[in-house]
Protein backbone atom coordinates (compact mmCIF):
# COMPACT_ATOMS: atom_id res chain seq x y z
CA UNK A 1 0.00 0.00 0.00
CA UNK A 2 1.38 3.38 -1.01
CA UNK A 3 2.15 5.85 1.80
CA UNK A 4 2.59 9.13 -0.11
CA UNK A 5 1.14 10.44 -3.34
CA UNK A 6 2.37 9.04 -6.66
CA UNK A 7 3.89 11.32 -9.31
CA UNK A 8 0.72 10.89 -11.36
CA UNK A 9 -1.53 12.05 -8.51
CA UNK A 10 0.63 15.14 -7.95
CA UNK A 11 0.72 15.89 -11.68
CA UNK A 12 -3.08 15.73 -12.00
CA UNK A 13 -3.46 17.82 -8.86
CA UNK A 14 -1.14 20.54 -10.19
CA UNK A 15 -2.34 20.32 -13.81
CA UNK A 16 -5.80 18.75 -13.80
CA UNK A 17 -7.36 17.60 -17.06
CA UNK A 18 -11.06 17.80 -17.98
CA UNK A 19 -11.88 20.32 -15.26
CA UNK A 20 -14.91 22.62 -15.41
CA UNK A 21 -18.56 22.60 -16.37
CA UNK A 22 -19.59 20.83 -19.59
CA UNK A 23 -22.32 22.97 -21.14
CA UNK A 24 -23.62 20.27 -23.51
CA UNK A 25 -23.56 17.46 -20.94
CA UNK A 26 -26.19 14.76 -21.34
CA UNK A 27 -26.23 14.06 -17.62
CA UNK A 28 -24.74 15.55 -14.44
CA UNK A 29 -24.18 13.80 -11.11
CA UNK A 30 -23.10 15.32 -7.79
CA UNK A 31 -21.82 13.33 -4.81
CA UNK A 32 -20.31 14.24 -1.46
CA UNK A 33 -20.29 17.62 0.22
CA UNK A 34 -18.02 20.55 1.00
CA UNK A 35 -18.68 19.96 4.70
CA UNK A 36 -17.13 16.48 4.37
CA UNK A 37 -14.14 17.89 2.55
CA UNK A 38 -14.89 15.88 -0.61
CA UNK A 39 -17.33 16.83 -3.33
CA UNK A 40 -17.45 15.87 -7.02
CA UNK A 41 -19.76 17.00 -9.79
CA UNK A 42 -19.36 14.85 -12.90
CA UNK A 43 -20.53 15.84 -16.39
CA UNK A 44 -20.97 13.23 -19.14
CA UNK A 45 -21.69 13.77 -22.83
CA UNK A 46 -23.26 10.56 -24.17
CA UNK A 47 -24.03 10.11 -27.87
CA UNK A 48 -26.90 8.22 -29.55
CA UNK A 49 -24.81 5.03 -29.60
CA UNK A 50 -24.45 5.31 -25.82
CA UNK A 51 -20.75 6.05 -26.02
CA UNK A 52 -19.30 8.63 -23.62
CA UNK A 53 -17.85 11.27 -25.94
CA UNK A 54 -16.69 13.65 -23.26
CA UNK A 55 -16.41 13.90 -19.48
CA UNK A 56 -15.47 16.77 -17.19
CA UNK A 57 -15.74 17.51 -13.49
CA UNK A 58 -15.85 20.14 -10.78
CA UNK A 59 -14.58 19.24 -7.34
CA UNK A 60 -13.77 20.43 -3.87
CA UNK A 61 -11.21 18.54 -1.85
CA UNK A 62 -7.64 17.35 -1.55
CA UNK A 63 -5.09 16.34 -4.19
CA UNK A 64 -6.49 12.80 -4.25
CA UNK A 65 -10.04 14.07 -4.77
CA UNK A 66 -8.97 16.06 -7.82
CA UNK A 67 -6.69 13.32 -9.20
CA UNK A 68 -9.33 10.58 -8.86
CA UNK A 69 -11.86 12.81 -10.62
CA UNK A 70 -9.39 13.31 -13.48
CA UNK A 71 -8.83 9.54 -13.57
CA UNK A 72 -12.53 8.76 -13.93
CA UNK A 73 -13.01 11.30 -16.74
CA UNK A 74 -9.98 9.87 -18.56
CA UNK A 75 -11.07 6.26 -18.05
CA UNK A 76 -14.62 6.73 -19.37
CA UNK A 77 -13.91 8.68 -22.55
CA UNK A 78 -14.68 6.58 -25.62
CA UNK A 79 -16.30 3.81 -23.61
CA UNK A 80 -19.88 2.66 -24.03
CA UNK A 81 -22.11 2.54 -20.97
CA UNK A 82 -21.66 -1.19 -20.39
CA UNK A 83 -17.89 -0.72 -20.32
CA UNK A 84 -18.14 2.37 -18.10
CA UNK A 85 -20.30 0.48 -15.59
CA UNK A 86 -17.44 -1.98 -15.01
CA UNK A 87 -15.01 0.71 -13.84
CA UNK A 88 -14.30 0.40 -10.11
CA UNK A 89 -12.20 2.18 -7.53
CA UNK A 90 -9.30 -0.25 -8.12
CA UNK A 91 -9.17 0.84 -11.77
CA UNK A 92 -8.90 4.45 -10.59
CA UNK A 93 -6.22 3.55 -8.07
CA UNK A 94 -4.22 1.64 -10.70
CA UNK A 95 -4.58 4.46 -13.22
CA UNK A 96 -3.01 6.81 -10.67
CA UNK A 97 -0.25 4.30 -9.83
CA UNK A 98 -1.48 3.93 -6.28
CA UNK A 99 -3.14 5.92 -3.52
CA UNK A 100 -2.45 6.16 0.22
CA UNK A 101 -4.83 3.95 2.22
CA UNK A 102 -6.36 7.03 3.82
CA UNK A 103 -7.29 8.38 0.36
CA UNK A 104 -8.94 5.30 -1.16
CA UNK A 105 -12.32 6.84 -0.27
CA UNK A 106 -11.65 9.51 -2.93
CA UNK A 107 -11.45 6.83 -5.61
CA UNK A 108 -14.65 5.27 -4.26
CA UNK A 109 -16.43 8.64 -4.36
CA UNK A 110 -15.33 9.42 -7.92
CA UNK A 111 -16.63 6.05 -9.12
CA UNK A 112 -19.85 6.70 -7.17
CA UNK A 113 -20.35 9.86 -9.23
CA UNK A 114 -19.92 7.83 -12.42
CA UNK A 115 -22.37 5.13 -11.32
CA UNK A 116 -25.01 7.70 -10.35
CA UNK A 117 -24.54 9.61 -13.63
CA UNK A 118 -25.17 6.41 -15.61
CA UNK A 119 -28.20 5.58 -13.47
CA UNK A 120 -29.60 9.05 -14.12
CA UNK A 121 -29.11 8.61 -17.85
CA UNK A 122 -30.86 5.23 -17.88
CA UNK A 123 -33.78 6.55 -15.83
CA UNK A 124 -34.21 9.56 -18.14
CA UNK A 125 -34.12 7.29 -21.19
CA UNK A 126 -36.68 4.91 -19.70
CA UNK A 127 -34.14 2.06 -19.65
CA UNK A 128 -34.30 1.79 -15.87
CA UNK A 129 -37.27 2.11 -13.55
CA UNK A 130 -36.88 4.43 -10.59
CA UNK A 131 -37.66 2.20 -7.62
CA UNK A 132 -36.59 1.78 -4.00
CA UNK A 133 -33.44 -0.15 -4.89
CA UNK A 134 -32.30 2.55 -7.32
CA UNK A 135 -33.18 5.35 -4.89
CA UNK A 136 -31.07 3.72 -2.17
CA UNK A 137 -28.23 3.43 -4.68
CA UNK A 138 -28.41 7.19 -5.21
CA UNK A 139 -28.17 7.79 -1.47
CA UNK A 140 -24.72 6.18 -1.45
CA UNK A 141 -23.55 9.48 -2.95
CA UNK A 142 -24.84 11.46 0.05
CA UNK A 143 -22.28 11.66 2.86
CA UNK A 144 -22.83 12.11 6.59
CA UNK A 145 -20.35 14.91 7.43
CA UNK A 146 -19.95 13.63 10.99
CA UNK A 147 -18.62 10.23 9.88
CA UNK A 148 -17.78 10.50 6.17
CA UNK A 149 -19.96 7.44 5.51
CA UNK A 150 -22.82 7.38 3.03
CA UNK A 151 -26.08 8.49 4.63
CA UNK A 152 -27.74 5.19 3.74
CA UNK A 153 -25.22 3.41 6.01
CA UNK A 154 -25.38 5.94 8.84
CA UNK A 155 -27.52 6.08 11.96
CA UNK A 156 -29.28 9.13 10.50
CA UNK A 157 -31.16 7.15 7.84
CA UNK A 158 -34.48 5.58 8.87
CA UNK A 159 -36.60 4.77 5.84
CA UNK A 160 -37.35 5.40 2.19
CA UNK A 161 -40.83 5.26 0.69
CA UNK A 162 -41.74 5.53 -3.00
CA UNK A 163 -45.32 6.03 -4.13
CA UNK A 164 -46.02 6.80 -7.78
CA UNK A 165 -43.82 9.81 -8.58
CA UNK A 166 -43.04 10.75 -4.98
CA UNK A 167 -40.01 9.66 -2.97
CA UNK A 168 -40.08 10.26 0.77
CA UNK A 169 -36.79 9.98 2.65
CA UNK A 170 -37.14 9.63 6.41
CA UNK A 171 -34.18 10.64 8.55
CA UNK A 172 -33.51 10.65 12.27
CA UNK A 173 -34.13 14.09 13.74
CA UNK A 174 -30.99 16.26 13.50
CA UNK A 175 -30.55 19.07 16.00
CA UNK A 176 -27.56 20.70 14.32
CA UNK A 177 -29.02 23.19 11.83
CA UNK A 178 -25.92 23.34 9.61
CA UNK A 179 -25.58 19.57 9.48
CA UNK A 180 -29.26 19.20 8.65
CA UNK A 181 -29.00 21.77 5.86
CA UNK A 182 -25.91 20.13 4.38
CA UNK A 183 -27.49 16.67 4.26
CA UNK A 184 -30.71 18.03 2.75
CA UNK A 185 -28.75 19.92 0.08
CA UNK A 186 -26.80 16.78 -0.79
CA UNK A 187 -30.00 14.75 -1.11
CA UNK A 188 -31.61 17.34 -3.38
CA UNK A 189 -28.45 17.55 -5.48
CA UNK A 190 -28.08 13.81 -5.99
CA UNK A 191 -31.70 13.49 -7.19
CA UNK A 192 -31.56 16.70 -9.24
CA UNK A 193 -32.88 16.62 -12.83
CA UNK A 194 -35.03 13.55 -12.22
CA UNK A 195 -38.77 13.78 -12.75
CA UNK A 196 -39.70 13.01 -9.15
CA UNK A 197 -41.34 14.74 -6.21
CA UNK A 198 -38.78 14.62 -3.38
CA UNK A 199 -39.80 14.90 0.28
CA UNK A 200 -37.49 14.79 3.31
CA UNK A 201 -38.98 13.97 6.71
CA UNK A 202 -37.59 13.62 10.23
CA UNK A 203 -38.70 11.31 13.03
Amino acid sequence: MRIGYSKKVLEYFKNPKNIGKLDDATVVASVGSVACGDMIKLYLKINEKEVIENATFESYGCAANIATSVAVTELVKGKNLDEAKKINYKDVENFLEGLPKTKIHCAVLSVEALKIAILKYEIKKGILKFDEKVAKRFLHGVLDPTTGKSIINSDKFKNLIIHNNTIEIVLKNIDDKNLKEDIENQIREVFKDLDINLKIKYE
